[in-house]
């Protein structure tokens, strides 16, 4: 019995181009190159990306890795069109964890997967990726690209990013010596990073705005640009201040789960943060998503940073010391709150204050 149809299939035919993968390959050789750095060389098309400890200086180190997404802030970057940043997100949600540790990011891979490839898309993408494995330091040693049809519907496509990091045996944070009075400092952050989107989508839907409208809450900046500015990289600035004042006890990441989830990961048990809520200086953005989606202040400090993307912890005699170190390296920095007993059942982040809303 002989098969209908056409016979003589291909790869093309099921919806997969190789040569659209073999031109991205090539547009984005020269973003992968502009992040070599001391121990990372190397071209992309290997089977496995290189890195060289010895020659990145480190003599005995403990390596630290971490891996996250960008969430369905690419959900907007689709809808609106808008490529060249999300990249940045994947790096700075990987590389910001791996500083929290004390540790120097070394390298980055990433993965891209979509139903069809657009190659210009795809080096757009890749492009952000480059900005900011620079801008935190480390070598862009290889990824993967996935063409998936039937798994994505058209234009979709997502992201996930894995970063190594090395830090000097005994020179990890958090540090065992965090105590009572000691002084909780925040930094703030670019916006709303890479968090809480499915919720900022949904305010945007109740809004009525189109992601092409005058944004609100940002001076000549369409929505859907001033909603995915990129989220901010704290690496370069924290590792100064790590090295030359030696006087940072502890660092935290503010992501999903704002204050209450991201503090306690790096307190001792019977510690708590007393955070100063008036202190914060909240930006447009998100006073516009609370008063727009009628959210109340708690459910915002659970969901987004509110205008605090990194806390760190010192000593109250080194405060000034590492806020000037950091100031001179371009952070905006203020004192959050501080540490203080904490109470049987008590959650580790407790609240003074009100948020400026």
């Amino acid at each position: 019995m002989s098969q209908s149809g056409k016979n003589g299939l291909t790869y093309s035919d099921a919806g997969v181009d190789i040569d659209a993968g073999n031109l991205m390959v090539e547009k984005i050789k020269p973003a992968v190159r502009s992040t070599r750095r001391p121990g990372a060389d190397g071209e992309i098309g290997g089977f496995g990306g290189l890195f060289d400890l010895k020659a990145a200086g480190f003599k005995d180190p403990v390596l630290v890795a971490a891996n996250d997404g960008v969430g369905t802030k690419l959900k907007i970057a689709i809808d609106a069109d808008y490529h060249d940043t999300v990249g940045i997100d994947l790096v700075a949600m990987c590389v910001n964890d791996l500083v929290v540790q004390g540790a120097e990011p070394l390298f980055f891979l990433d993965y891209f997967a979509t139903g069809k490839l657009d190659p210009d898309q795809g080096a757009a993408i890749v492009s952000g990726i480059a900005a900011g494995c620079r801008e935190s330091g480390c070598a862009l040693i290889g990824g993967e690209t996935a063409e998936m049809p039937g798994m994505y519907s058209d234009g979709d496509y997502d992201l996930a990013g894995f970063a190594v990091g090395a830090a000097e045996r005994g020179q990890l944070l958090p540090a065992g010596d965090i105590a009572e009075g000691d002084v909780i400092l925040g930094l703030s952050s670019s916006g709303v990073h890479s968090n809480g989107f499915s919720l900022v989508r949904k305010i945007v839907s109740l809004s009525g705005l189109e992601w092409s409208a005058p944004a609100p809450f940002a001076e000549d900046k369409k929505l859907g640009e001033a909603l995915l500015t990129p989220t901010r990289i704290y690496v370069k600035p924290l590792l100064k201040a790590i090295r030359e004042t030696g006087a940072l006890k502890a660092l935290a990441h503010i992501t999903g789960g704002g204050f209450p989830e991201n503090i306690p990961r790096v307190l001792p048990k019977h510690l708590a943060a007393e955070i100063d809520l008036g202190s914060i200086k909240v930006p447009p953005v998100f006073s516009w998503l609370a008063k727009t989606g009628g959210v109340a202040a708690n459910e915002m400090l659970r969901t987004f940073n509110c205008g605090v993307g990194m806390i760190v912890v010192v000593s109250a005699e080194n405060a000034q010391k590492v806020t000037d170190a950091l100031t001179a390296e371009g952070e905006t920095v203020f004192p959050l709150g501080r540490m203080i007993a904490r109470n049987e059942g008590d959650h580790g982040t407790v609240y003074k204050g009100t948020l400026g809303l």
